[in-house]
């Protein structure tokens, strides 16, 4: 199959039915920026009015996560002594650093249905809701009872060795073509898979991972997906559900589709600088169509006779310059796209293909897997559920977000159901988020985020630093706590002006909903409008969750579930992500011990009521 049917399958599939705004209809001005114009490219559109305040709606209520009687209102005495228990064992380094071996012993030693009941009164019973959809659902109740909502998440994992997962890895990331005849080392080396990073789970301690095996098994991945999304519309009535794409096709795909939107991007910005805009945001850049139409002419991508279609009626309107989100509208399926598929290297002044050839099998593989989100989003819809798009490594990153973006587009007309994932501790996390938003804006449809600092920092600098490209990572800790307060800052100025934006402050990080909090409050974002959710995992940080969801504030725990064997590497990620974080902090235990002592002087320790 050419490389332009291929494309034209990755962004087309989603987008069919999606009518465009307009190119000539108003955009944001920068953040800080003198009010815009009243009209014209550059224009915010007119807010709606805001929702009525004062006496209907008086302030939202002040939030204390420093009482211990508040944080741990739901729990009882079990659970606390338990909570105590095992976020203390998570702070032992050896017992973490071995904690698979030891589980092995223990089952062992124990049998397996000592082994379960051990870890039902422990570790499982601290950070997995249950086994099944029946299961969960008294904690999910419990939960809801105190303002807490769920995020299904069924965690079961394939426990493959390191050799059996990089075995999977290489093969999946390779096209038949490249077997065949080589040249994998034509692509860049951010996108190529590496024999010593085949087993993405290494150094990844607070994400699940899945590995390609067939179409079958990507069959049953998006099945078990569809039985979360009836179960979270089954057991509430706001729920959302998460889901990931590596679980839904051939990461092949990912790598290759992100190589050609980083490649295109890259494009506008040594076009851009070559128009002397070098340095600014990327919403600034705006480059003005005859000298862009000269350049593609002169480096043989398109002549001006060809390239005069590209920017004219919908696309462009009037205005005579083309912004980085009419640059990427040509990545879809009304552009020829044999011509787009040739990319300049500007070191070599050679012009690359943007995608090898897939074979008919490929191309049904690829067509399969934006079926199988399309059943997903449809699904979702139907139940009221949100999905979540976890957000996965650097190089699979750029197609998941356009994927999920497509989406959007599709689902999110009426209200956001589908919800991307940014990550904080990428460099480019702003540009991100602001051409998203930009483009959600133009088009009238609603943005819906989850906001993370990132899961695979480790993993991702290592790659970088041996296989040798620009490490992808904010430099610093306080970078990246910088980037997310200036990410969430942004989006909470949007729903200020349009009310049309969605965001969960996925964060374990006091200070962060803190920050997000006294945001609201000068901005005017009732926590009762549900414009703005805070999620936690379940079994940790229940000081900063539960305060939040009794003083009225949407508030969500990600709750895994599964069959105790099944989610044991989950249960190994969490002990080993616990150790970081009770090392970094001992605030949870610090309030779980003064619990447990107001509980045992007010002599409600042993009893059932406290």
């Amino acid at each position: 199959m050419a490389p332009a049917s291929a494309a034209r399958a990755l962004c087309a599939t989603a987008r069919l039915g999606v009518p465009r705004r307009p190119r000539s209809a108003p955009a944001a001005a920068p953040r800080g920026a003198a009010p815009p114009p009243a009209a014209g490219r550059g224009a915010r559109p007119v807010p709606p009015p805001p929702p009525p305040r004062g006496a209907e709606r008086g302030p939202p209520p002040a939030v204390d996560f420093g009482d211990p009687r508040e944080a741990f209102r739901s729990k009882s005495n079990g659970e606390l002594l338990r909570g105590l228990l095992v976020l203390g064992l998570c702070t032992v380094g050896p017992l973490v650093e071995h904690n698979r071996e030891l589980l092995q012993v223990c089952q062992r030693v124990l049998g397996q249905t000592l082994f379960e009941r051990l870890m039902k009164m422990t570790f499982y019973g601290q950070f997995v809701a249950g086994e099944d959809q029946e299961a969960i659902k008294p904690l999910i109740r419990r939960n809801q009872a105190f303002g807490v909502g769920a995020v299904l998440d069924y965690s079961v994992e394939e426990d493959l060795s390191a050799e059996e997962a990089e075995r999977k890895e290489l093969d999946s990331c390779t096209s038949a073509a490249e077997k065949e005849m080589g040249g994998a080392e034509q692509r860049e080396k951010q996108y190529r898979a590496h024999r010593g990073f085949g087993d993405r789970r290494g150094g990844v301690i607070s994400a699940r991972t899945y590995f390609y095996a067939d179409e079958a098994k990507c069959d049953q991945h998006m099945e078990t997906f569809l039985r979360c999304i009836d179960a979270s519309g089954g057991s509430s009535e706001d729920g959302f559900s998460a889901i990931k794409l590596t679980a839904l096709g051939r990461p092949q795909f990912l790598l290759q589709f992100s190589e050609v939107l980083v490649k295109w991007r890259r494009f506008f910005h040594q076009m851009a600088a070559e128009q002397g805009q070098a340095g600014r945001a990327a919403l600034e850049m705006k480059l003005e169509v005859e000298k862009l139409q000269e350049a593609l002419a002169n480096l043989g991508i398109a002549t001006k006779a060809e390239s005069q279609h590209w920017f004219t009626g919908e696309n462009l309107g009037v205005s005579g310059t083309v912004d980085l989100l009419d640059w990427n509208s040509l990545i879809d399926s009304r552009t020829k796209l044999s011509k787009l598929l040739l990319v300049p290297n500007m070191q070599t002044g050679q012009l690359e293909p943007l995608l090898s050839r897939f074979t008919e099998e490929e191309d049904l593989q690829m067509k399969r897997m934006l079926q199988r989100m399309d059943v997903l989003a449809k699904r979702a819809t139907e139940k009221g559920v949100r999905l979540m798009v976890d957000a996965e490594q650097s190089y699979f990153q750029p197609a998941i977000s356009r994927l999920t973006l497509e989406m959007q587009r599709r689902f999110n007309r009426d209200r956001a159901i589908i919800f991307n994932t940014y990550q904080c501790y990428l460099k480019e996390a702003y540009d991100n988020v602001t051409v998203d938003v930009e483009l959600s804006r133009r088009e009238g449809w609603h943005f819906g985020t989850k906001l993370v600092r990132g899961a695979y920092m480790e993993q991702e600098r290592e790659r970088a630093a041996q296989i040798g490209y620009e490490d992808p990572i904010n430099p610093t800790y306080e970078k990246t706590n910088e980037m997310y307060h200036r990410c969430l800052d942004y989006i909470l100025e949007e729903i200020k002006h349009s009310r049309k934006a969605n965001v969960m402050v996925a964060s374990h990080n006091e200070d962060s909903v803190k920050f997000t909090l006294r945001r609201m409050m000068e901005l005017g974002i009732h926590p009762s409008e549900k414009k703005v959710y805070f999620g936690q995992l379940l079994g940790m940080c229940d000081q900063i969750t539960f305060p939040l969801g009794q003083a009225g504030f949407p508030v969500y725990k990600y709750v895994p579930y599964g069959p105790v064997n099944e989610v044991l590497p989950y249960l190994s990620r969490r002990a080993q992500e616990n150790r970081g974080f009770m090392q970094r902090a001992n605030r949870e235990r610090d309030l779980l011990w003064r619990e447990v002592k107001r509980r045992l002087l007010t002599g409600s320790l042993f009893s059932p009521n406290h």
